[in-house]
């Protein structure tokens, strides 16, 4: 598959466009990293437990464990885009597509009501199934060109 950065294969199977995604851009990571280090060249964790104990500081005692977050922020990354292997390993809906040899679920009848899009909810609610429609209504070229959700309150 050819890796066009802006094109076609950074839409996911499921129909979220990697190019949202923070982990695909990285900068969540850069930042991460780079405060870390700031913060290990301020020397702040030598200061912390003593600015625990003043009232406007009190959250300096959250701050070790605050450091190792912005430590997992840093592994908060994916190179490759879902259609060349990146993200979760285990994901249903990409071998679903393969094994029906679709390029996403837009190219399946079931999408609407598909169990294995449900995981998608809780990080996305249902800007996947709103990508999936355009995808399905307007094609490739015109999804790339339009708006692409990456989250939306599901409407109850």
């Amino acid at each position: 598959m050819a890796k066009d950065k802006k094109g076609k294969d950074l839409i996911a199977y499921c129909g979220l466009y990697c190019g949202e995604c923070p982990g695909h851009q990285g900068i969540i990571a850069y930042l991460s990293r780079d405060l870390r280090k700031e913060l290990r060249k301020a020397k702040v964790e030598k200061i912390a437990e003593t600015l625990a104990t003043a009232s406007p500081f009190k959250e300096f005692k959250y701050y070790k464990e605050t450091y190792d977050l912005l430590g997992a922020l840093v592994k908060f990354r994916c190179k490759r885009v879902c259609k060349n292997g990146g993200g979760p390993p285990f994901c249903k809906i990409r071998k679903c597509c393969q094994k029906k040899d679709i390029d996403g679920c837009w190219r399946c009848e079931l999408f609407t009501t598909c169990e294995k899009l449900d995981f998608l909810k809780s990080g996305h609610g249902d800007a996947h199934i709103k990508n999936l429609r355009i995808l399905k209504r307007k094609g490739e070229k015109e999804f790339l060109q339009g708006k692409k959700h990456w989250y939306s309150a599901i409407k109850q």
